[in-house]
């Protein structure tokens, strides 16, 4: 089989794994499984420990023994996730879930984008990568935006567990064409040769990056303004509700607010790539955090649906941010160690979730959830300061030969 199809199988396993019409009805269905507010909490702590601890190690274990191994003991995990869910019941059943959930993304993690762009090395497309990364965002998009339309419809005729029963099937499909990936592997003898004399010993997996970063603060910084932007978008999936509540919008509609939230970020994504060869990665990114602290700040004092139009602003600017941030780590990285520094850059977004957690949910409390995303704001505020005026002064960073 041709290498170039590993290409194409991303895509579709990309859109089965996000075409999870569980999500729709999740919450519903664990408290007919006797799942209170308070223990889903612990589940989510549980889930988020799990990735945390895991989430480097899995990335070195991609790096040394293979990302299409690691990306089918994802997809298998995800499978057996689902056919667990189906008949659990009480808290320690959902709490083996939620662990075999957090292992099962902290394997993909990391290995997917490796994946994708030593293939692309390969093919000699490795400037490409943006685009196609923009693409598996959309396929994403396209699976999640038709679940949530349809997941509500299937539960409301035929019972929240069909859902699951349809969730499992679409992570088998997944898994399938998981199976069928080729490990991209160097193109002859003398680079296998040099690929294998680089590979470094396996404590220098967790010195290596961190020596990198330093190295590289142009990448660092870079990283950090994806990072802050990805755990932003974070309080606008989880709490986008509560301010569309507050707003008066009306409950019937949520399912198309929901899918727009999801669907304007195709446009960005898109577009990352033509977007950053015409103006240039700093100047984008310095655009996105400007955006963000903009659209976020007139979350904060909106009391009108123009709050929402802000809303989409945000996510718009986020679906650019992801590739072009994960293209500029890619483009600069060894093959050798690219999915456990992927890793550490997963691993720094989920940190950044965690701290901006913090200020969000006590200003949340304190001036409802308008002072939750005005918060939001000042942190994309302090980064774009930041950003605008460190990024000429770091050093530009010599692109990797993949």
């Amino acid at each position: 089989m041709k290498l170039s199809a590993n290409v194409w199988k991303l895509y579709i396993i990309r859109f089965f794994s996000s075409l999870i019409p569980a999500y729709v009805i999740e919450r519903l269905y664990w408290e007919q499984r006797g799942m209170t507010i308070p223990l889903v909490v612990y589940t989510e702590i549980l889930y988020a420990v799990t990735i945390i601890v895991l989430e480097v190690p899995t990335g070195i274990m991609a790096d040394r023994w293979g990302r299409q191994r690691m990306l089918v003991a994802g997809a298998l995990l995800a499978s057996l996730e689902f056919a667990l869910l189906i008949p659990a019941s009480g808290f320690s059943s959902f709490a083996l879930v939620v662990i075999i959930a957090g292992i099962g993304h902290s394997a993909r993690s990391g290995s997917e984008n490796a994946l994708l762009y030593d293939t692309l090395v390969r093919l000699g497309r490795a400037s490409s990568f943006e685009k196609h990364l923009g693409r598996l965002n959309a396929c994403d998009f396209v699976g999640a935006v038709t679940a949530a339309l349809t997941g509500s419809l299937l539960a409301g005729r035929y019972g929240l567990s069909l859902n699951y029963w349809v969730s499992l099937a679409s992570t088998i499909i997944a898994l399938t064409f998981t199976l069928l990936l080729i490990e991209p592997a160097p193109g002859s003898r003398d680079e296998a040769a040099d690929e294998a004399e680089a590979r470094p010993p396996l404590r220098s997996y967790l010195t290596e990056p961190l020596r990198f970063f330093r190295l590289h603060p142009r990448v660092c910084l870079v990283m950090l303004s994806g990072m802050v932007t990805g755990a932003s978008l974070v309080y606008i999936y989880e709490f986008w509700q509560l301010y569309a509540d507050r707003l008066h919008f009306p409950v019937y509609a949520f399912g198309v607010l929901s899918s727009a939230i999801m669907l304007i970020q195709l446009p960005g994504s898109l577009a990352a790539s033509w977007l950053k060869d015409r103006y240039g990665a700093g100047r984008l990114i310095a655009i996105i955090l400007a955006a963000g602290a903009a659209g976020f700040a007139a979350m904060a004092v909106s009391r009108s649906l123009g709050g929402l139009a802000a809303m989409a602003a945000v996510c718009f600017a986020a679906g650019l941010m992801e590739p072009i941030a994960a293209g500029y780590l890619h483009h600069r990285i060894p093959s050798p160690m690219r999915a456990t520094i992927d890793s550490f850059q997963s691993l720094g977004q989920n940190g950044w979730s965690a701290l901006a957690g913090l200020g969000f949910g006590y200003l949340s409390i304190r001036y409802e959830i308008f002072g939750g995303y005005g918060f939001l704001a000042l942190l994309c505020a302090i980064f774009f300061i930041g950003f605008v005026l460190l990024y000429p002064r770091t050093r530009e960073d010599k692109l990797s030969n993949g």
